[in-house]
């Protein structure tokens, strides 16, 4: 047999591989690859790697208050989401479900400015127009012209007046605007991303599983559902508190026979669902309420909401987030505490459910994983 008859066919992709050698050696050999040790490599990645944390900085820091909006919405849907679903366990479908907690939360705030707009502005033309008698009173008081005399406040007070120029007035005036306008159009945004939240749930949550390894995606999922539970269960216990004050607002405003009792309770049950700041807020209205009714009035409504707070801070409060949230007395008032120090009106909002979260994450995850050892 001869060489030529012993040479093997050549297949069809020989060719191109020779014409891909062919390429490569075109362009050059390549060279060594790039020493990881090399000061210059090692300084031109961490450079890199600080200018882009400072650009994630910049970029967190600059849309800060619309995350903050978005967070809120995303707290709001979970804790609105178990009314959802047992609407859906009635055999509604979920769109409608969504519609009917959606138009409902938008009832009890139009509700609540209704309530509140009326004795407002009626309140505060009354004692508008009762200020020039209640001027001379407190000019006939011997102690408050010896105080007038000696802190020199007529003086103080007509510099005040001088300094507020046209400028300052049309300056306030738009800065009211401002703040009235950026205060709707931040509801509004939480309202339309709270429905959506809503709507899309049940994918928003799958899509996250998703992310989690297929060995640990069935504990995870059981824990997270049970932390979303707890968050449910925060918001029914925040709503049972709010309305506990509305009713001892009602009582009060019956006892002391102020105008619009009824109006007078569902501000102050609404002002109650806002951490922080929210029952001191409803408690300025009804004493302001009282104050334009007479000045005991306005005295015993202080004097209660004072000692009512104090209260609702220290033994509503932590007993209600007890049943509801299964999270101790103490663990329920330093959280709140904490999270009102650290992050305001948002650490306040998410405290309890994160202590419930952490405390349930400790005893099923830490604590086992430590007796293994």
């Amino acid at each position: 047999m001869s060489a030529a008859a012993e040479e093997e066919p050549k297949t069809a992709d020989e060719p191109a591989d020779e014409e891909h050698a062919d390429d490569e050696g075109r362009y050059g050999e390549p060279g060594r690859p790039l020493n990881r040790r090399s000061p210059f490599l090692f300084g031109f990645l961490f450079g890199l790697g600080v200018l882009l944390a400072y650009a994630l900085f910049l970029g967190v820091r600059n849309a800060a208050s619309i995350l903050v909006l978005i967070f809120i919405a995303l707290f709001l849907a979970i804790g609105l989401n178990p009314a959802v679903d047992r609407l859906r366990r009635w055999g509604m479908r979920r769109g409608f479900a969504v519609a009917i907690v959606a138009l409902s939360v938008v009832g009890l705030l139009v509700g609540g400015l209704i309530a509140l707009i009326p004795p407002l502005v009626t309140q505060t033309t009354e004692l508008i127009n009762n200020a020039p008698e209640v001027i001379e009173s407190l000019q006939r008081s011997e102690t408050v012209n010896d105080l007038v005399q000696r802190y020199d406040i007529a003086t103080k007070v007509q510099s005040a007046i001088n300094a507020g120029t046209v400028g300052n007035a049309v300056g306030g005036v738009v800065g009211g605007a401002r703040l009235l306008f950026g205060t709707v159009f931040n509801i509004l945004t939480v309202l339309v991303l709270t429905i959506y939240f809503m709507a899309a749930f049940e994918r928003i949550k799958e899509a996250g599983y998703s992310l989690v390894p297929g060995s640990r995606r069935e504990r995870v999922r059981l824990l997270s559902d049970e932390i979303l539970t707890k968050v449910g269960a925060y918001m029914v216990g925040a709503l049972a508190i709010a309305i506990l004050a509305g009713v001892s607002t009602f009582a009060l405003a019956l006892a002391l026979g102020l105008a619009f009792p009824f109006a007078l309770a569902v501000v102050v049950a609404v002002c109650d669902l806002i951490p922080q700041i929210g029952a001191t807020l409803g408690a300025v209205v009804v004493s302001l309420v009282g104050l334009a009714s007479s000045v005991s009035d306005g005295i015993v409504c202080i004097i209660f909401f004072i000692v009512y707070q104090q209260i609702e801070n220290y033994l509503i409060y932590p007993n209600v987030m007890r049943r509801s949230v299964k999270v101790s007395d103490v663990a329920a008032l330093v959280a709140a505490l904490v999270g009102v120090g650290l992050f305001g009106v948002i650490g306040a909002l998410v405290a309890i459910p994160m202590v419930a979260a952490i405390q349930l994450i400790m005893r099923e995850v830490l604590v086992p994983s430590q007796q293994d050892r």
